[in-house]
């Protein structure tokens, strides 16, 4: 299972590195997750500088493909080389946005009409597109899912790990990260989230 997190300038540092880490919790041989980048090095918004872990090509033939947001998402779906590097299918890949992560799929043309779930900034911008933007956590269409807010990549990675290993391989994931005397309460809350998109 190869999953590529894409991680571009002014990146949210909670929705790559959240990600990343959980999805990476899973021990299953060929499973691995990975920060993909248009560059060698990418910025976060809070000046946080990373090193590519693979090229942005590398979702084109990723399992599944998460974008997260960041300040500068606007610049970056309009941005060609950027743009260009997206070979997506979401017959065989799981495809996945946090907030404004969801502009990607819009300018990629994967939403479909289906409804997105975003964050307040952005669902205005992508309503004035012909979105349909819905006031929840998560969202998902067959293979492609959307999330709102930057703990939402909770959501995203138990999804990723639900539809290909399971629910009890993504709860246990989610709860090895839970804060201690309240693993039952994230767990089900995190469940209860997605469960009916599965």
């Amino acid at each position: 299972m190869k999953i590529a997190i894409v991680t571009c300038d002014g990146f949210n540092e909670m929705d790559s590195f959240m990600a990343l880490t959980l999805l990476n919790r899973v021990k299953q041989p060929g499973w691995r997750a990975e920060l993909a980048c248009p560059s060698m090095h990418a910025l976060s918004m809070n000046g946080v500088k990373i090193t590519a872990q693979r090229p942005l090509m590398f979702a084109s033939e990723a399992d599944a493909v998460l974008f997260g947001s960041g300040v500068q998402t606007r610049e970056h779906v309009k941005n060609d080389s950027i743009m260009s590097a997206f070979h997506l299918d979401p017959d065989i890949q799981f495809i996945g946005s946090q907030c404004s992560g969801a502009l990607f799929l819009h300018s990629l043309g994967l939403l479909n009409n289906t409804p997105v779930c975003t964050d307040a900034t952005t669902g205005p911008v992508l309503q004035s597109l012909g979105a349909q933007v819905v006031e929840g956590p998560f969202h998902a269409t067959g293979n492609i899912a959307t999330a709102g807010g930057c703990l939402s990549a909770t959501y995203l990675a138990m999804w990723v790990i639900w539809r290909s290993l399971g629910e009890e391989a993504a709860r246990d994931v989610i709860a090895y990260a839970a804060p201690v005397g309240q693993k039952e309460l994230y767990v089900d809350m995190a469940a209860q989230a997605i469960a009916a998109f599965i």
